[in-house]
């Protein structure tokens, strides 16, 4: 399915584990997105993604940041009317997350499948994280909706500042860079450059998953257009002729 930037299909979360495929009994099964983010996140909450952030009222923490083993609770919209949940993977910055789940994209024409670590930003105005567009597949790339987003809930135990990976702080001045030991500079710039590599190497797996989807169409409009060369031309229909009919019924 091609679909244009930002328009989803409808993105089934309820609560049950697997639906059977209807093409074949030999496919694996679909895989629903609040199975997936209940067992990386191990949150124990079950039923509809929708419902998830008032059932962890009082069983767990909720924020509106993001942290690693978390889970982005989605609100309905649109065709998404059972909601949708995600496990964050990483924090890149403020404004970028990679997140894994289960049941948004359709991987080879099938829906149901797992991604994992695929890009999501926040565009909402206030960074907050109230609205996010989500990396899908089949374009390439972030489509132009804007998901409304609950919040994260933290997995039980554990807080959110335990959770956050702590943003990386630059000296603004020579006189805050002096109030820092020369192994926490070094220490600060390792970290920098670690992050900088593993930006660098997400966006090299982002760009290949473009390519291979790209290559992916090709072929199969390739296979489509070599199917129509094959095909046999259509029997000729042929002509009505009433009045040998009419001879053939009276005998001539």
């Amino acid at each position: 399915m091609f679909l244009r930037p930002g328009f989803l299909p409808v993105l089934a979360c309820a609560a049950a584990l697997t639906i059977a495929s209807p093409q074949s009994e030999a496919q694996e099964p679909l895989l629903q997105c609040v199975p997936y983010a209940r067992q990386v996140s191990g949150i124990q909450i079950y039923g509809d993604a929708h419902s998830w952030w008032q059932q962890a009222d009082g069983r767990y923490a909720k924020g509106q940041r993001p942290a690693p083993g978390a889970v982005m609770a989605f609100k309905p919209h649109r065709a998404m009317q059972l909601g949708h949940v995600a496990a964050v993977s990483k924090v890149i910055d403020s404004r970028r997350v990679l997140l894994d789940h289960a049941n948004w994209s359709p991987i080879n024409g099938r829906k149901g499948q797992i991604e994992r670590d695929v890009l999501a930003e926040d565009v909402s105005a206030a960074n907050d994280w109230s609205e996010v567009r989500v990396w899908y597949t089949p374009i390439g790339g972030l489509g132009t909706t804007r998901y409304p987003v609950h919040g994260f809930i933290y997995p039980q135990g554990r807080a959110p500042r335990q959770l956050q990976t702590p943003p990386v702080q630059i000296a603004s001045n020579a006189e805050a860079t002096r109030e820092l030991s020369r192994d926490e500079r070094k220490a600060q710039r390792k970290a920098e450059r670690l992050a900088e590599k593993e930006a660098r190497k997400k966006l090299k797996q982002i760009e290949k998953q473009r390519r291979d989807y790209a290559r992916y169409l090709k072929q199969q409009d390739k296979a489509r257009r070599e199917t129509v060369r094959m095909s046999p031309p259509p029997l000729p229909v042929p002509q009505a002729d009433p009045i040998g009919d009419l001879i053939g019924r009276i005998g001539g």
